[in-house]
């Protein structure tokens, strides 16, 4: 025990030394920082929102319309649905329209040959461009109010009839999985990078030992066991440290801002996860990280060059992108449930990811979630030993690649 925490104290003083790790850390939590006072800083600037824009200064969107009649109408209800442009009607000819919008004085326009038929014009259109969506919307409700007016009815009555409001309220039984889709996300990618990031480090320490002869020394006077779970755990405790530095740095600005934030239901979302929901998050997430932490330190014993620490990571790299695709495709399908994220529950490599999306977007039983812990906690123990053994057996070997079979029966051996 005294080794382990030896090790573990120089490990962890190695990372809390390291110019980058610092770098890295004091920059997520200065660009942490931006992002929360992003209100303040707006407002110290004097920048305005849409809604606060002058008309004369909102971009000009122009229609012209064949039927006189409906011409009023329709600029009418567009000036309702386009809040962001100054709505004008125009009885120039198409050419003249697009001269306007190539020049700059107009950003689109609307020429409407029939009352459902109509041409959007736009200098360069954008991916994000909504408009037509929303005028095929608009000019659906002005031909229905319109069919109502012919009808004898005033177009009073008819835009009260059109706009009608629909009360309704949602029971929700279960998870609300647009709610909980936020928090998900987020621990996913937390742990897509931290392990990608901490894995390669560990690797990266242990070869680097390994190619200094360091480890020669190292081995013979310390347990292997106690030297890989030190390592491990050390760069476990800083990638934990750090993250709790960069999200509770932006925890403590959105407090200091959160009244700029208003009703931002994003920002508020996350920054409002259930405590229960937070507990599975840190099970899974030191659960998942100890085993590929692992397998990332006995696989970077095995290498003798630092060089070809890439090409020794790979296939574990692999494994954890494959697991990360796994559940992102399920995530976006909205049917975390199906077999195969069902079956990932109870695989080590890839539960951690797999049950916590569940937990956050359904409703799982808890004996499945008691489960799949208990299948990560004996997995992380026996991938820890495995991993010592091969460690041990790993930095003795230089010169090219162990084939695996000689290294099975090493570590059988040892």
């Amino acid at each position: 025990m005294k080794q382990f925490g030896t090790i573990l104290s120089f490990e962890l003083k190695g990372y809390f030394k390291n110019k980058i790790f610092i770098g890295i850390t004091l920059f997520m939590v200065l660009l942490m920082g931006v992002v929360m006072f992003f209100p303040q800083i707006r407002d110290a600037f004097g920048s305005d929102s849409p809604s606060d824009t002058p008309e004369s200064e909102l971009p000009l969107m122009l229609i012209k319309t064949s039927e006189a009649d409906l011409a009023q109408l329709v600029r009418d209800t567009f000036v309702q649905a386009f809040a962001d442009y100054r709505i004008e009607l125009t009885e120039s000819d198409v050419e003249n329209v697009k001269e306007q919008i190539l020049s700059g004085s107009a950003e689109c326009a609307f020429v409407m040959t029939s009352p459902t038929e109509y041409v959007y014009y736009v200098n360069n259109l954008s991916m994000y461009d909504s408009n037509t969506a929303v005028a095929n919307t608009v000019l659906q409700q002005v031909y229905q109010m319109n069919a109502m007016m012919g009808s004898g009815m005033s177009q009073v009555d008819a835009a009260a009839v059109m706009g009608i409001q629909i009360t309704s309220s949602v029971e929700n039984l279960g998870k609300n999985q647009a709610e909980n889709f936020f928090y998900t996300y987020i621990m996913i990618f937390a742990l897509y990078m931290v392990i990608l990031l901490y894995g390669q480090m560990v690797a990266t320490n242990v070869a680097t030992e390994k190619s200094s002869r360091a480890m020669e020394v190292l081995i013979t006077s310390a347990k292997p066991t106690s030297m890989m779970f030190g390592k491990v755990l050390a760069s476990c405790l800083a990638g934990f440290i750090q993250l709790i530095t960069v999200f509770g740095s932006a925890l403590v600005f959105f407090k200091l801002n959160k009244s700029y934030w208003g009703d931002n239901e994003l920002i508020n979302s996350l920054f409002n996860i259930p405590p229960e929901l937070l507990g599975y998050m840190l099970v899974f997430f030191v659960l998942g990280f100890l085993i590929y932490a692992f397998m990332f330190g006995a696989v970077g014993s095995t290498a003798s060059k630092l060089e070809d620490i890439n090409t020794s990571v790979m296939p574990i790299t692999m494994l954890f992108v494959i697991a990360f695709v796994v559940v992102m495709t399920s995530m976006s399908s909205g049917n975390v449930d199906n077999t195969l994220m069902v079956v990932c529950s109870y695989i080590p490599f890839t539960s951690p990811m797999a049950m916590f999306t569940r937990i956050a977007m359904s409703t799982v039983p808890i004996y499945e979630i008691a489960a799949s812990i208990a299948v990560l906690i004996g997995s992380a123990a026996a991938v820890g030993f495995v991993s010592a053994k091969i460690y041990r057996t790993g930095v003795l070997l230089y010169g090219s690649k162990p084939k695996l079979t000689s290294l099975l029966k090493a570590v059988w051996k040892a």
